[in-house]
């Protein structure tokens, strides 16, 4: 029962001094796995994605008591977790001096040596045309494709106009259609 509070009940429990960890530990339920397959399509493999998603609540954490409810609670949670994503990914191709297409290629052999993902080949090729995209247009696409949000919503969490969203999601489709097309 707990579990379907609502956003403004969980931030209330998170600002009084006395239920703090009870409201986030209620916010954490609520949002993890959402969080999670969010981030998992940004950083393809699963400790990565368990990493982003720990800071991504720890910065939460320390800073709800910022969050003004100007937006949802979940784009809040998102813009988080996205930034969160980018800096994760920028860090690991600088850590490890690769290029954008040595990042996607292990990415990819990450996701084949996965036992969780069950896709077939065409599925690896969708997810290796989106591995081509950089990283924000990826973010773009993921949230409106898969996580089917409006594009007021993407642009709460990207801090990105709506008409510029639109501009980079079209890119993004047309990017993956000619990769499909050239395999």
């Amino acid at each position: 029962m707990e579990e379907h509070l609502s956003d403004t009940k969980i931030i209330e429990l998170c600002l009084d001094e006395e239920s703090r960890s009870y409201g986030f530990n209620l916010l954490v339920r609520k949002y993890q796995k959402r969080l999670y397959f969010h981030i998992r399509k940004m950083v393809i493999v699963h400790d990565d994605a368990d990493d982003v998603l720990q800071q991504t609540f720890i910065k939460a954490w320390k800073s709800i008591t910022l969050f003004r409810g100007e937006s949802q609670l979940y784009t809040w949670l998102y813009r988080i977790a996205s930034n969160a994503c980018i800096d994760f990914l920028k860090a690991k191709q600088k850590r490890n001096h690769i290029d954008i297409d040595q990042v996607a290629e292990s990415y990819l052999n990450a996701l084949e040596e996965d036992p969780l993902f069950t896709g077939d080949d065409m599925e690896k090729e969708f997810q290796k045309a989106l591995l081509q995209l950089p990283d924000k247009q990826r973010l773009v696409f993921n949230l409106k494709y898969f996580d089917e949000l409006k594009y007021e919503e993407i642009s709460q969490i990207t801090g990105t106009s709506v008409g510029g969203l639109k501009a980079s999601y079209h890119h993004a489709v047309e990017k993956i259609k000619a990769f499909i097309k050239q395999d």
